[in-house]
């Protein structure tokens, strides 16, 4: 195996580890990024890759938040653990939705919307959404009422659970569709943000197992260091993405992204649209 194709790894690990959680849509960086980073490999290995390279991603929020997440803490009170286990719950609750229609109709949505159409609509739309959202936000000084997961009834959860079925459409951005939710139904950008993240443990496990189920368990030795390469560096990128957005949220709105979002559609529409 050429070097090449390792760095071709090293490059998308680090394209999916700051778009996955940033909202700005890692399927339509990837869509991109495909047409100029493509791998040799065969289409069924990079279908799979796409989206098994998101373990490293969820990795880093296991690492990041295990011990807020983890229930069997001997750190934690009583009380604190029964608090944990109370958030893991309205965690499924939330994902009920997105893995009951991503299970029924995963082969279909993959048909019928990926492609850089829907790709390029779904960012421009959204980045639309988000602008609209904030400047209404400051104009009636957004309070939100729910400032603490204490306060984030399951009823909540299941909205924002509703939203994420949002983002089975490819473009539309899981981290995106979740936190805008959020903050339509009351929550703070914060709480919204890092709900989001909790979200997408049991969510991209289940898809990468769902991918990897379907391409099989049986890989050469360079599928096998691809994907543990492009898996690591997203695992590593994930870490300095998910703590920047953090700190991002603390001084700023999401605006930017938006901005950024009606930006890259256009980029895609143009450069697609030269190529027919």
């Amino acid at each position: 195996m050429e070097f090449i194709e390792i760095l071709k790894a090293i490059i998308l690990g680090v394209i999916e580890g700051i778009t996955e959680w940033l909202p700005i849509s890692s399927t339509g960086h990837m869509i991109l990024a495909d047409e100029f980073i493509q791998l040799n490999m065969s289409a069924e290995f990079k279908e799979m890759f796409f989206v098994v390279v998101q373990l490293g991603a969820i990795l880093a929020v296991v690492l990041l938040y295990f011990n807020k997440l983890n229930p069997f803490s001997s750190k934690k009170t009583a009380r604190e653990k029964n608090e944990t286990w109370t958030l893991w719950f309205k965690v499924v609750v939330a994902c009920l939705p997105a893995a009951v229609i991503g299970l029924l109709f995963d082969d279909l949505i993959d048909e019928l919307f990926y492609n850089y159409q829907t790709v390029s609509i779904t960012l421009i739309v959204y980045g639309i959404w988000f602008i609209l959202i904030e400047n209404k936000n400051k104009k009636n000084y957004y309070k939100p009422a729910i400032n603490d997961f204490s306060q984030l009834t399951y009823a909540t959860a299941f909205k924002i659970g509703l939203f994420q079925l949002l983002s089975l459409i490819p473009g539309t951005s899981r981290s995106g569709a979740t936190i805008i939710g959020g903050m339509l139904v009351g929550t703070s950008r914060f709480v919204a943000t890092e709900f989001t993240f909790f979200l997408a443990i049991p969510v991209m496990f289940g898809a990468s197992l769902l991918k990897l189920r379907k391409f099989g368990l049986v890989f050469t030795s360079a599928e096998l260091i691809i994907l543990l390469t492009g898996t690591f560096i997203s695992f590593l990128v994930s870490i300095i993405a998910i703590k920047f957005l953090i700190g991002y949220i603390k001084r700023n709105d999401f605006k930017a992204f938006g901005y950024y979002r009606i930006v890259l559609g256009i980029v895609v529409i143009l450069y697609f649209s030269l190529l027919a």
